[in-house]
């Protein structure tokens, strides 16, 4: 398998996921900043122009954070990466459609990518202030989701791999005061030994956590 990635992107996720797994896998850097995911070859295997895309050993190409976190869980059942029942893998699809349709792509994405979202400057600030808010909103909704858990769902599982990424950059990025128990999983997660090494490979475990 090959990973294409782009460092402290939302393919942080899958990273630690197949770290988690622990089968021999690639990565490919796609540069995000230098526009590499509009250049060739990424733009003919990739249109949809983003990360994280996963080519499996068959030569087929996956697509969609969602997608490829279920279909490596689904495939390495040996991992313990998603709940045993259908009514939890149906909550755990709840949470990570949420984290991402929701607190990443209308969250973060007005924060990093404000221009996208307006064409006058003068707006931008009430714009980034906008997507802050629908992150500290989320953030608040997935603490109480999270309770006095140690994970998610009570058991570790994808939900937390793409949660890390969301409280990561908000700790990092944004520098947002995050809920107690976020912060808390936030260090927990940080602990496992397939973040830390994901972290590793992309150049970012000098970054720290406050």
């Amino acid at each position: 398998m090959k990973l294409f990635y782009s460092p402290n992107s939302c393919a942080l996720a899958i990273h630690i996921i197949l770290e988690e797994i622990g089968k021999p896998y690639e990565l490919d850097l796609v540069n995000l900043r230098e526009g590499a995911q509009y250049k060739q070859p990424y733009a003919t295997l990739n249109p949809k122009a983003k990360v994280p895309a996963l080519l499996r050993d068959d030569g087929t190409l996956l697509t969609e954070l969602p997608a490829i976190a279920w279909y490596l869980a689904r495939t390495n059942p040996a991992a313990g990466l998603l709940p045993e029942s259908i009514e939890g893998e149906a909550r755990l699809l709840e949470l990570v459609d949420y984290m991402v349709a929701t607190v990443h792509m209308r969250g973060f994405t007005r924060i990093f990518r404000t221009a996208a979202f307006t064409p006058t400057t003068a707006d931008e600030p009430a714009v980034q202030q906008t997507g802050k808010d629908i992150v500290k909103d989320g953030l608040k909704l997935l603490s109480q989701s999270l309770g006095a858990k140690a994970y998610l769902l009570g058991d570790y599982s994808i939900a937390d791999a793409v949660l890390f990424y969301l409280e990561y950059w908000a700790v990092t990025r944004v520098q947002l005061h995050v809920p107690e128990n976020i912060a808390g999983h936030l260090a927990r997660m940080h602990a496992r030994p397939a973040v830390q090494r994901a972290l590793a490979a992309e150049g970012l475990a000098a970054e720290g956590l406050a």
